[in-house]
């Protein structure tokens, strides 16, 4: 052993940092811990308050809503709530779930599948005018949906859709920042060799994008599915102003017309509330149901 290492082994042998095994890193102090654990804690509270807020309300009477504390039980009437949401109008309110649950995932699919497309052919396809058209997406994904609500009306009022089903799934279907996504996970994930050893094999465009390509943007079109799904779920004011039939209307905005009804006839808070509770409970099971298949995808993309 030459002396120039045995002077590195004994620097590392006496180093405290090296002794504990941080690697040369700062270990935080437990001040430090404390309070990140604390802002983690009022985070976590402050997000699932208005849930606690809504599954204590649904167990209220009309009554109680009113002359007791709002964040803690004082009765059970949480059967009868649930019993006075299903009921209520021939159960007009499972209607507005299940018109929830169809266009959220017909449109989100629509759009996934629009949005991956668009975005492999921006990554993987050469031609005039590609990075103007990229920049024309990006400007566009900034827009809010609520500015587009009104010109849109215009839009489909000219072509008779309004009050269908396609005037809301439609624009559903574009999803700029859902194209920039899917540009990206095509940069990352479909090799350009892969996809000259298809062509060699004789494969088309559309067969390669198809069988090849959208398999490796599984991660990403997960991804996109989902963002579009929980989008188009709270989406409001695009369904207010195409839809105007109350057999039509998604939960978000047959829930406004409960509150609408309950300022000029009789107090519908309670109806308002459960149905609420019961509105969130089919999103959360998406998420927590489609959370498995982007986990896994990441571990295969992080594997490979």
């Amino acid at each position: 052993m030459s002396s120039a290492t045995a002077v590195r082994a004994t620097t590392v042998a006496r180093s405290p940092k090296a002794a504990d095994g941080s690697g040369g890193g700062v270990r935080p102090s437990r001040r430090a811990i404390a309070l990140t654990t604390g802002l983690l804690i009022v985070f976590l509270l402050y997000s699932l308050a208005p849930t606690w807020f809504l599954l204590v309300a649904s167990t209220k009477s009309q009554t109680d809503l009113y002359s007791t504390f709002g964040l803690w039980f004082s009765s059970d009437h949480f059967a009868g709530n649930m019993r006075a949401v299903w009921d209520y109008h021939d159960g007009v309110f499972g209607r507005w779930i299940l018109n929830s649950v169809l266009y959220s995932t017909a449109g989100a699919a629509g759009s996934t599948l629009i949005s991956l497309a668009a975005g492999y052919g921006l990554a993987k396809y050469d031609f005039r005018g590609r990075g103007p058209l990229f920049g024309v997406i990006v400007g566009a994904s900034l827009l809010p949906s609520t500015l587009l609500a009104f010109p849109l009306y215009l839009v489909f009022a000219q072509t008779g859709l309004t009050n269908t089903v396609w005037a809301v799934l439609i624009p559903y279907f574009i999803n700029p920042f859902g194209v920039y996504l899917g540009k990206v996970y095509a940069d990352t994930s479909v090799p350009a060799e892969l996809m000259e050893a298809a062509r060699i094999d004789g494969a088309s465009e559309t067969r390669i994008f198809l069988s090849v390509a959208l398999r490796l943007m599984r991660t990403g079109g997960i991804t996109i599915f989902m963002l579009d799904f929980v989008n188009i779920w709270n989406n409001f004011f695009l369904p207010l102003f195409m839809l105007n039939g109350e057999r039509s209307f998604p939960v978000t905005l047959g829930l406004f017309s409960w509150v609408q009804q309950a300022q000029t006839s009789r107090d519908m808070n309670t109806l308002v509330l459960t149905g609420s509770l019961l509105s969130i409970i089919p999103l959360a099971v998406f998420m927590f149901a489609l959370q498995k298949y982007w986990r896994s995808g990441i571990l295969m993309g992080s594997l490979k």
